[in-house]
């Protein structure tokens, strides 16, 4: 499957995952500062996500081969992984598959470890959405409807930039609600027991995020055994987001 890709400056490839209805866009203000540091930023949408096509199939597998066709498309080699939440598990397959092709990996909050299903209430809301006229006919509208079953602004202006004009007076949705409504059970999948990587990675957690714990830490080593642990303060999920400062230091002092 040919991902869409936004690929800003000039050097080492270093890649971005986005996570589960996200798009690479989400990434660009910190892809535009990495590329600064010299480096050649892919900004990649997963499939069924973004501007990537879609397709019934969704599963970790899945995306993993559609990483490796983006790089062998690109003539990429060695590069530089970043991958956050779904983009993250993403990332962990890539490389105890093709350890080969990573140079350096980072994984932003999320672990090895199976997740269960918690997306529920959002996907009720863009289902809902998808089905209401009055909904897709402004961005206003749009947001009202999502409202009514998600309280977070934070979250509804996440969604909501998978939001667009499909035609004059109509909105669509860029994702491919159906398949992943179909195959929201795979979002969560554990990394198989046997994968390791046996190279350096550095895990990143929102020190308000529940989604690395310190008792998960044993089981992560076991995957990827140079691990490095290290928190964010007064960060949630989207850590990235919340503190791109900190973030941003913490992926370059990392790197090089």
């Amino acid at each position: 499957m040919k991902l869409h890709g936004n690929i800003i400056g000039e050097g080492k490839a270093f890649l971005i995952l986005h996570g589960f209805l996200g798009m690479g866009d989400n990434w660009k203000t910190l892809g535009k500062k990495i590329a600064e540091q010299g480096y050649q930023v892919h900004l990649i949408d997963q499939r069924n996500h973004g501007r990537s096509p879609h397709s019934e199939t969704f599963n970790y597998e899945a995306l993993v081969e559609d990483l490796k066709e983006y790089c062998d498309d690109h003539n990429l080699s060695e590069v530089i992984l970043l991958g956050h939440s779904m983009g993250g598990k993403t990332a962990m397959l890539f490389s105890t598959t093709y350890p080969e092709m990573i140079e350096k990996l980072i994984i932003a909050d999320i672990g090895p470890k199976f997740y269960p299903q918690h997306h529920q209430t959002i996907l009720e809301g863009l289902t809902a959405l998808s089905q209401s006229e009055e909904g897709l006919s402004s961005r206003k509208k749009a947001e009202e409807c999502l409202s009514s079953y998600i309280k977070e602004p934070g979250v509804r202006q996440f969604l909501l930039k998978s939001v667009y004009w499909e035609e004059k007076g109509k909105l669509g949705l860029r994702f491919n609600l159906p398949a992943l409504i179909d195959n929201i059970e795979e979002i969560g999948k554990p990394l198989a027991k046997e994968k390791r990587y046996e190279r350096t990675v550095l895990f990143m957690r929102g020190g308000n995020s529940n989604y690395i714990l310190q008792e998960d830490e044993a089981d992560l080593k076991k995957h990827f055994p140079l691990a490095q642990i290290t928190t964010i303060a007064n960060a949630g999920h989207w850590l990235h987001a919340e503190q791109p400062v900190a973030f941003f230091n913490k992926v370059m002092n990392y790197v090089e």
